[in-house]
């Protein structure tokens, strides 16, 4: 299955009430050099649709994304429905500790905007685009290659819901 074929879900609660959580799409630029990477992005983008529904895609450029977040490169008219609020990964943004980007997660659930999570290419973002975004988010002083940082993000996407779920992947060390 390729990274962007991945299903939406919804999962049930213990009561077995339908529960919606937050809707995420993970957009980077480019497209994929390492077999290694795409493995990991379609397993752990497997792994969040237990909790969420997810989402992975390759956009040509960085208009791509901005068109995504702002709903005019979706066909459907209704752009209420289609915007999304962007989270840029970015080295100037605001590092998270796990726990905290769990309670990220947690309250933004409760918008009606699905979250779109976008990773720049080797050159990062423009100034324009850190403006539109509504969060910025890095991942640490240390610089990654774009495509080792989808990964990482993804990781602790997956991470923060299972914090949320009390499961014991994350031991809290």
């Amino acid at each position: 299955m390729r990274a962007g074929a991945t299903p939406s879900l919804r999962r049930d609660d213990r009561f077995g009430n339908t529960k919606k959580f937050v809707k995420i799409k993970v957009a980077w630029i480019g497209k994929t050099k390492e077999p290694a990477i795409e493995a990991l992005t379609r397993e752990y983008l497997q792994r969040i649709a237990r909790y969420a529904e997810v989402a992975g895609t390759a956009l040509k450029d960085e208009a791509g994304v901005l068109s995504l977040a702002s709903g005019t490169g979706q066909k459907n008219n209704n752009r209420n429905k289609d915007r999304h609020k962007l989270v840029l990964l970015d080295s100037r943004g605001k590092q998270l500790s796990s726990e905290e980007l769990a309670e990220f997660l947690e309250r933004e659930q409760l918008n009606a905007l699905p979250l779109l999570f976008a990773i720049g290419g080797s050159d990062g973002f423009s100034d324009e685009a850190r403006r539109l975004a509504g969060f910025t988010l890095s991942l640490g002083k240390m610089t990654l290659p774009h495509e080792l940082a989808r990964v990482v993000l993804l990781e602790q996407i997956y991470r923060a819901f299972t914090i949320l779920k009390n499961h014991p992947y994350h031991l809290g060390h």
